[in-house]
């Protein structure tokens, strides 16, 4: 029998009441990232194209600005490596986690991935099945999302064994919920339901799609072309040749995530709804081909940024991003995509509901 939606309400509810809670305070930084899929290193190792990318951003950004780092599941790949390969072949990452960790500024929170490590004796990291954040009195809770699949909470073991006796055995890639289009979308629609119900903010990981105030990049660049198609009857004649030259590029790439998603038999939307509540967010994941995806939260602001590598980013990126700004030293690059005010979500959440 599949889960009931009063059925994931219950164990989400009873799986909040345990999870440690932190509260919001004036400068207050703390930095949301998971599904790494860390791995042994070899080609098999979905970390392998961005690890140097997410060693230079943890080290020389987000722990130098003091920054709290919340690990949202799925970190390492445990059903397809055992610990110690993911280990050695990621000594210098975990390195930078004790950094992290030593200044009690660490959470790391289990996926369906690797939640076997709740079986290590001797591993290194506190593990939570999520992570309650306070802010302004109301709730923001991050969970990495498995929790809202009948398959992931009830098949997750069998899963992991066909990954790594079968599928590895014959170097087909594991199964990958972000190309499921039933159980990603169900899991998106069901933790929507949750949030928008009781009027808090979740953040998940575990579909690898970055979401921001409950809208997939495509919504994002529907609405986006929409508000500059209005901005084009005001605008002066010079503005009107930017605007449509910007409204030609986020065409080009809505057509792109459209192509991506019909290849998988999905829609890019995601629920079709009028007054959407601003009450899901995704972080994505650390596995693009492009770069890496993550959520900030400072003080009373929360944004979608993008790292990447200088030269490999998309070209919708430069019409799309508030501000990017290079990490010094590096090739790479910190890019603003979505920010918002954590009070203006919950006000919207309180007088659209």
């Amino acid at each position: 029998m599949a889960m009931t939606e009063a059925q994931f309400a219950e164990g989400l509810v009873e799986q909040m009441a345990n999870s440690p809670e932190i509260t919001l305070e004036p400068g207050t930084r703390i930095v949301l990232l998971g599904d790494l899929h860390a791995g042994d290193g070899s080609s098999r190792d979905d970390l392998r194209r961005n690890g140097p990318l997410l060693h230079a951003l943890l080290e020389r950004y987000y722990l130098e600005r003091g920054s709290t780092l919340v690990l949202n599941g799925d970190i390492e790949e445990l059903q397809k490596f055992n610990f110690a390969r993911i280990y050695d072949a990621w000594e210098s990452l975990y390195g930078v986690f004790d950094r992290f960790a030593g200044q009690g500024r660490l959470f790391k929170i289990y996926g369906n991935h690797d939640d076997k490590l709740l079986e290590y004796a001797d591993y290194p990291y506190a593990l939570f099945p999520g992570l309650r954040i306070i802010a302004g009195g109301r709730l923001i809770y991050v969970f990495h999302g498995h929790q809202a699949s009948h398959f992931y909470v009830k098949y997750n073991k069998a899963s992991g064994a066909l990954v790594r006796y079968v599928l590895g055995t014959l170097g087909i890639k594991n199964l990958n919920v972000s190309k499921n289009s039933r159980r990603k979308y169900a899991i998106e629609r069901r933790t929507y339901g949750f949030s928008r119900e009781r009027r808090l903010v979740s953040i998940i990981g575990h579909t690898h799609r970055p979401l921001f105030e409950s809208l997939s990049k495509y919504d994002y660049l529907r609405f986006s072309i929409e508000r500059l198609c209005q901005e084009y009857t005001l605008a002066e004649t010079a503005r009107r040749g930017e605007i449509a030259e910007t409204v030609a590029l986020f065409k080009e790439e809505m057509l792109r995530l459209r192509r991506k998603e019909r290849r998988f038999g999905r829609t890019p939307g995601l629920y079709g709804r009028d007054l959407l509540l601003p009450c899901l967010f995704n972080a994505g994941c650390a596995v693009g081909k492009k770069g890496i995806t993550a959520l900030e939260i400072e003080g009373n602001k929360i944004e979608l940024v993008y790292w990447f590598e200088e030269g490999k980013e998309r070209r919708y990126l430069d019409r799309e991003v508030l501000r990017a700004v290079d990490l010094p030293g590096t090739p790479y690059r910190r890019a603003v995509i979505n920010s918002e005010r954590l009070d203006f979500l919950f006000a919207r959440m309180d007088l659209l509901a």
